[in-house]
C-alpha cells in the first residue's frame, strides 16, 4: 500500500546507472551487491505484510472488513513472488538474500503489534507507506529495469483509501478515538524510520547507494531531505486519517 508515486519517475532526466538497464549496471559487483540487498528488503517486507494483513484480518469486525484485507494479503503476497522471481532471474539465492533483514522487520513488527482492528488499519497505512516512500526515494537511483519492478510492488493494494474510510468513520462515531490513534502514528513514524536507518546502516553495499559511489548525485545532504520528505508526506497522510500529526 502506497501513496501515489512522487518521484515522476517517466518525466525524470535519469544519469548514471538510473539512465542504464539492468545487463549494464550489473557489470559494477558493488551496485549488484547493492540490489541484491534491497531486493531481499523488499521481498521479506512484502511477505511480512502478507503475514501481517492475515493475521489482521482476524481482528475485523465484520465478514466484508475480513474479506478485504484478505484480498489485499493476496496482493502483498503477489509482490513477494515477483521481487523472489526477480531475485533468482539475477543469480541471487532469494532466502539468503532476505535473511539480514529478517531481524530488523521481526522486530520492528513487535514492537507495534497493534492493540485492536483501528491500529491495525493505522499502522498498515502510516508504517507501510513510510517504507514505500522511502523505497520510492532509492528506485529513482536505480537501473531502470529494477526501477520498474520496484515501483510496480509499491503499488496501492487498496488498503490506503480503505483504512481512511475506517478510521475516519470510527473518530466521527467517537473522537475520542483520534486522540489515541494520532500517538500511535506518531510512534510508528518514529520506530519506522528508525528500522529504516538501522537498515541501511548494517548493509555496507546499500548504504553505499544511499550517500554516494554507487548511486549518481545521492550525497548525505540528499539522504537528510529524504528523510525531510518523507515526513511530509507522514504529515498529509495523518491529515487523510483525519489525525494530528
Amino acid at each position: 500500500m502506497t501513496t501515489p508515486d512522487n518521484t515522476s519517475d517517466a518525466s525524470a532526466d535519469h544519469t548514471g546507472v538510473a539512465a542504464q538497464d539492468w545487463a549494464q549496471a550489473s557489470a559494477d559487483p558493488q551496485y549488484r551487491a547493492a540490489l541484491v540487498d534491497l531486493l531481499g528488503a523488499l521481498a521479506y517486507g512484502e511477505l511480512a505484510a502478507f503475514e501481517r494483513l492475515a493475521e489482521d484480518a482476524k481482528l475485523a469486525p465484520t465478514l466484508a472488513d475480513k474479506a478485504e484485507l484478505a484480498k489485499m494479503a493476496s496482493a502483498e503476497f503477489h509482490h513477494f513472488e515477483q521481487l523472489r522471481d526477480r531475485l533468482t532471474e539475477i543469480g541471487a539465492e532469494p532466502t539468503q538474500a532476505m535473511e539480514p533483514f529478517v531481524a530488523a522487520l521481526d522486530g520492528f513488527h513487535k514492537q507495534t503489534a497493534p492493540s485492536d482492528w483501528l491500529e491495525g488499519l493505522v499502522k498498515a497505512y502510516v508504517g507501510d507507506s513510510i517504507a514505500s516512500d522511502f523505497y520510492r526515494e532509492v528506485a529513482a537511483r536505480l537501473d531502470s529495469d529494477t526501477r520498474a519492478l520496484v515501483l510496480a510492488v509499491l503499488d496501492d493494494t487498496g488498503h490506503a483509501s480503505f483504512a481512511v474510510e475506517k478510521v475516519r468513520a470510527a473518530i466521527d462515531a467517537d473522537p475520542r478515538v483520534g486522540g489515541r490513534l494520532a500517538l500511535w502514528a506518531r510512534r510508528l513514524m518514529g520506530e519506522a524510520l528508525s528500522q529504516s536507518q538501522r537498515v541501511v546502516a548494517d548493509r555496507d553495499a546499500l548504504s553505499t547507494m544511499l550517500v554516494g559511489g554507487v548511486a549518481d548525485g545521492f550525497d548525505l545532504a540528499e539522504v537528510g531531505k529524504m528523510f525531510s520528505r518523507i515526513t511530509e508526506a507522514h504529515t498529509k497522510r495523518m491529515a487523510a486519517l483525519g489525525l494530528a500529526a
